[in-house]
C-alpha cells in the first residue's frame, strides 16, 4: 500500500529509540570504522601556503591533484623533491601525501611544498611510528637546510611616499 512503511530502507523504527512513532535515521557509530592515520601541516614562503596532508597509503605526492614529477617550472622541480631525496624514498614508500598550494608566485609556492612536504612526514612520524624516528629526520632536514622546516620570517617591506619603492627615493633636483 502507498503511504505506508518506512520511506526508505536505512530509516527504521526501533522501540528502545526516545522517538519511538517517529522516524529516526540509524547510522553506524564512528567507533566501529578504523581512523586512517593522518596529519596535516602547512608549509609557508612569502605569501603562498602550501597545506599538506599526509596519510598511509602507497607513496602518492599529488600537488593540487597533479602528481609531483609534473610540477612546473622544471628547474624548480628538484626543489620540491628535496625532502624526499634527502631522507630517502623508503620513508615516503607508506605515506600518501596531497598538497593544496596557493598564493604568492611559483618559486615561493615551491619553497612552501617542499616545507609542507617535511613538515608533514616529520609530524607523522611523530604522531604514528615513534620518537627517535621523528628525532632522526628532523636532524637530518636540518643539517641540510633549516627552512625546510622553520619558516622564513621575511616578507616585502611597504612601498613609502617620495619613492617608487620602500627605500628608493626620486631623485632630488635644485633647479
Amino acid at each position: 500500500n502507498v503511504g505506508e512503511g518506512p520511506i526508505c530502507s536505512s530509516l527504521l523504527l526501533s522501540e528502545d529509540s526516545p522517538t519511538f512513532g517517529h522516524r529516526t535515521l540509524h547510522t553506524t557509530p564512528k567507533s566501529i570504522m578504523p581512523e586512517a592515520q593522518s596529519v596535516q601541516v602547512f608549509g609557508k614562503k612569502k605569501t603562498a601556503t602550501a597545506c599538506a596532508f599526509a596519510k598511509q597509503g602507497r607513496g602518492l605526492i599529488k600537488v593540487n591533484g597533479q602528481p609531483i614529477e609534473n610540477i612546473e617550472p622544471e628547474c624548480l622541480r628538484l626543489k620540491a623533491f628535496e625532502p624526499v631525496l634527502i631522507l630517502g624514498q623508503d620513508k615516503f614508500a607508506n605515506l600518501d601525501i596531497r598538497i593544496r598550494v596557493k598564493g604568492g608566485g611559483y618559486t615561493a609556492q615551491i619553497y612552501a611544498i617542499r616545507s609542507a612536504i617535511a613538515k608533514s612526514i616529520v609530524a607523522y612520524y611523530a604522531k604514528y611510528v615513534d620518537e627517535s624516528a621523528k628525532n632522526e629526520l628532523r636532524a637530518t632536514l636540518l643539517a641540510y637546510d633549516r627552512n625546510l622546516l622553520v619558516a622564513d620570517p621575511r616578507r616585502r617591506e611597504p612601498k613609502k611616499y617620495g619613492g617608487r619603492g620602500a627605500r628608493a627615493r626620486f631623485q632630488k633636483s635644485y633647479r
